[in-house]
């Protein structure tokens, strides 16, 4: 049994956590919406036209479409290739696995910053560098490891006893994977599409250096183009980051309970 005091101290702590966490949010929020360029608050008058200030002087609807083209191909694609492979090594089992799989789990331990310039100047001399494929080719090659060792965790943690009922009952390959596993795994594919989703949107490193035409910018360099120009209107730069936050943020509200049980069941056996 929890004493009076221990349940006493864990509100106050989850509660001191809580308000540590929300103000600075709610002290940006309300920044994006005073007058004040200064970023003090200023409650006299709620400036709305701060975040039309922002989405056209930032060009931000242009950019978030191309953000919003380059993250939902790249998620698509690493979902597909992380559930793919996950059943591969998971459940099938492939030839030369012991080999194979620590090899794609070394895409997930090799630094952005060591392979980038080789990396540009392969994707230059094939012409794939300033264009929405090249960067979509390089966001599957740094997101399906992680996928393939999260799904592959989450089909072997899958009864197996599932698999040989599908497979008495006449259930190939592919219909029990589809069928059965797939929807079984629901919340761990949802947690990976959001979390392929927030990492691919906030690149920033990656869209800087493979997207030098401005009409091709990704909405966080259009946003770090914004903030340079407008570094004295801080209430502008708020009103910038939280219109390129919002679809994280929005896709976050809608799937979070996929996303909890995702995560509670990443602590999987393997």
């Amino acid at each position: 049994m929890i004493s009076r005091f221990e349940r006493v101290s864990n509100y106050v702590i989850v509660i001191a956590l809580t308000v540590g966490v929300l103000f600075p949010v709610a002290w940006f929020v309300l920044t994006s919406l005073s007058p004040n360029t200064s970023g003090a608050l200023d409650f006299s008058n709620i400036a709305w036209s701060n975040f039309s200030a922002a989405w056209h002087d930032g060009n931000l609807a242009h950019s978030m479409y191309a953000s919003l083209v380059i993250t939902v191909s790249a998620v698509v694609g690493q979902t597909v290739l992380a559930i793919l492979s996950g059943y591969a090594f998971g459940v099938l089992g492939v030839v030369g696995e012991r080999f194979l799989f620590p090899v794609i789990l070394l895409g997930m331990m090799v630094s952005t910053e060591v392979i980038v310039i080789p990396l540009y100047y392969e994707f230059q001399s094939i012409g794939l560098t300033n264009s929405w494929l090249g960067l979509v080719i390089i966001q599957l090659g740094m997101g399906v490891p992680f996928g393939t060792y999260w799904m592959r965790a989450t089909f072997r943690s899958l009864p197996r006893s599932v698999m040989d009922s599908a497979a008495v009952d006449g259930a190939g390959v592919w219909s029990t994977l589809w069928r059965i596993l797939v929807p079984m795994a629901r919340p761990a594919v949802l947690t990976l599409v959001l979390l392929s989703f927030m990492w691919t949107w906030n690149d920033f490193f990656l869209s800087l250096i493979f997207l030098g035409d401005p009409d091709k910018q990704t909405a966080t360099v259009a946003l770090g183009a914004f903030q340079g120009r407008h570094v004295l209107q801080v209430n502008l730069m708020a009103a910038g980051s939280l219109i390129v936050s919002l679809p994280v943020v929005a896709l976050y509200l809608f799937f979070q309970r996929e996303f909890i049980s995702g995560v509670m069941a990443g602590a999987v056996k393997e």
